[in-house]
């Protein structure tokens, strides 16, 4: 394993680069969460030294699908502002377009996988790839619920802060 990119310091702010991905079947986007979270995210982890994103995508899809994605275009790079367990965290996000392959499975709404990683259990399923299924599902960053129907034609830059969104449940 190698180094993550992650720096803590004090009052309890952190820097992170995440990079995730957006695998879609039969008009359904996969999603994952811990076990002990109410929100879930988009499929990825934290990059490490060394290494592209690219890379970290597609290493992060085998520990945690068990598969080999492949890594499309370029969704998404966002400075993401928020707050986490008790501290205030800016994440640089990298958001792919992915492939999964069709030998990982499929079902609606329901779990289709689970995986230890670290200390966390995730676990994994497909939910239908519209705003409103996303806005009812609670899945920061909340900008892409919005684009989620007609993702961006180009790379998009942006920087997202919701650590005062009173609209959402506290992270």
């Amino acid at each position: 394993m190698g180094t993550r990119i992650r720096i803590k310091t004090k009052p309890k702010r952190t820097f992170q680069m995440r990079i995730a991905g957006l695998g879609f079947r039969n008009g359904h986007v996969l999603v994952h969460r811990a076990t002990h979270e109410s929100f879930w995210t988009f499929p990825g982890g934290g990059a490490e030294i060394g290494e592209t994103s690219e890379e970290t995508l597609k290493r992060e899809m085998v520990e945690e699908l068990g598969v080999e994605v492949q890594v499309e275009r370029l969704l998404w790079m966002v400075e993401n502002f928020f707050r986490y367990e008790g501290r205030d965290w800016h994440e640089l996000g990298l958001y792919y377009l992915m492939q999964i392959p069709v030998s990982f499975p499929f079902a609606s709404d329901t779990i289709i996988h689970r995986v230890q990683d670290g200390d966390n259990d995730l676990e994994f399923k497909w939910v239908e790839a519209t705003t409103a299924a996303l806005n009812a599902l609670d899945i920061p960053p909340y900008f892409i619920a919005g684009e989620i129907e007609a993702l961006p034609p180009a790379l998009r830059h942006l920087v997202w802060d919701d650590r005062d969104l009173d609209a959402k449940p506290p992270r």
